[in-house]
């Protein structure tokens, strides 16, 4: 009975927290969104018209919607646009020569350290002479014995020519004579060239610079036997000074490039590093292929570069921005301020100094900050930068510009990096870079 009557206690008391638990939830919920539907009813209209805070407030600065709106504008101006290629590319160098021995022999001196720099002619290496010092005695013992031959034979045949006008030996005897004297020239002429051939390789056994470069890593030591003409070269010389970069450039982009190129213009292509932020060379355009790629329709191009510093390495991969043109006097626009929409492309320009008018443009290339306009503004005209969102024709604006949104011209913002694009050339080279 007692047990009994301690279960039905604590049952009523689990009701009565469970209750309270409820009533709590239910009063936090009311606290909750309680003030959130006041505001709601007391100032309808100012939440549905403009921006509110949690309270239904105004946020003070961007009005409502009969306010203006604020937004920030930069003139368009007139000046020189630099129109710029980019394109991958690799650095190849002029020449490059695998040193291998011409004779051989063992290999019993190396006069580099790799990674040196050489001149034509130094001297990289030697092979053993003894055996062609050797060679080349023996070549020029036979000579000397065969000259003597010849010297005997040329004093019989003086002999024999008084003999005969005298009339005391045959016809037959002095023809002999003579015939053995040119049988000892070709001897002599035949010796002559094996001792040519053995002082040649005897110079051969001391291997030398072909090119001017940077020689290598060695692949082989003092002691091997070297082959002649084998297949394990001794090292590999580079010719780093001048280099140039190889290139290409999509088919619908060759037409400026063509034709300053057939005028005889120099064009300028610099080379930056494979992140596209540090100038490492400039140089000049030097030459182009004779034929489209028809599987990438591309043109392969070559750049040629001093390279004095020695800040380009073959095979290493660079960005070509190559300087076609430069386009005198155009009107450029911030790229900021450029939208694009269903009717084409557009801007947001002021119409007089309280309101907005949308006008149609056409476009040519682009640095990124700075676009041409070929048709739509004129120089002098503000657009918005910043703000368009809320923009539509005839919107009434604040402009709220400061002193750092005067924009700057190709020229003053390509001084630290020459980044203008034509259109195409930067869609191909973005393909390339994902590809």
């Amino acid at each position: 009975m007692v047990n009994h009557s301690m279960q039905s206690s604590s049952r009523n008391s689990r009701r009565w927290l469970l209750s309270l638990l409820v009533l709590l939830v239910i009063a936090g919920l009311c606290w909750k969104f309680w003030p959130a539907g006041s505001t709601h009813k007391e100032g309808g209209e100012k939440a549905q018209a403009g921006h509110t805070g949690r309270s239904g407030m105004m946020r003070p600065g961007f009005g409502g919607a009969g306010g203006p709106i604020p937004v920030r504008v930069a003139p368009a101006v007139t000046g020189d646009f630099p129109l710029y290629y980019k394109a991958l590319g690799t650095v190849t160098a002029l020449n490059t020569i695998n040193v291998r021995s011409r004779v051989g022999g063992e290999l019993v001196k190396i006069y580099f350290e790799e990674g040196q720099m050489v001149k034509a002619g130094d001297l990289l290496a030697e092979i053993d002479p003894r055996p062609y010092q050797n060679a080349l005695l023996q070549a020029e013992g036979t000579l000397l014995q065969n000259q003597a031959q010849l010297k005997n034979a040329q004093v019989d045949v003086e002999r024999y020519r008084g003999l005969y006008k005298e009339d005391s030996i045959a016809k037959q005897t002095l023809d002999t004579a003579e015939a053995l004297v040119g049988q000892y020239l070709g001897t002599v002429k035949t010796n002559q060239a094996a001792v040519n051939d053995a002082k040649l390789n005897l110079e051969f056994t001391k291997i030398r610079a072909p090119i001017a470069g940077r020689v290598g890593l060695r692949q082989l030591d003092v002691g091997n036997l070297v082959a002649a003409n084998d297949t394990t070269f001794l090292a590999v010389i580079t010719q780093t000074q001048p280099i140039s970069v190889a290139f290409t450039l999509p088919e619908n982009s060759l037409e400026t490039v063509l034709a300053r190129y057939r005028s005889g213009a120099k064009l300028p292509a610099e080379a930056w590093d494979r992140g596209d932020t540090k100038l490492q060379a400039t140089g000049v355009l030097q030459s182009l292929d004779n034929q489209i790629d028809v599987t990438t329709g591309t043109l392969k191009f070559k750049a040629r570069y001093e390279n004095r510093d020695q800040s380009l390495f073959p095979n290493q991969f660079v960005n070509v921005h190559l300087l076609a043109d430069t386009l005198k006097g155009v009107v450029l626009a911030p790229s900021a301020a450029i939208q694009f929409g269903t009717n084409g492309t557009f801007v947001y320009a002021l119409d007089g100094d309280k309101k907005v008018t949308i006008r149609q443009l056409k476009i040519g290339a682009s640095d990124g900050e700075n676009t041409v306009i070929t048709e739509g503004l004129a120089a002098g005209d503000r657009v918005v930068l910043e703000g368009t969102d809320r923009l539509k024709e005839g919107s009434e604006v604040e402009v709220v510009n400061d002193s750092k949104d005067v924009p700057t011209t190709p020229t003053e913002h390509l001084q630290g990096k020459s980044a203008a694009t034509a259109p195409d050339a930067a869609v191909t080279d973005k393909a390339k870079k994902g590809a």
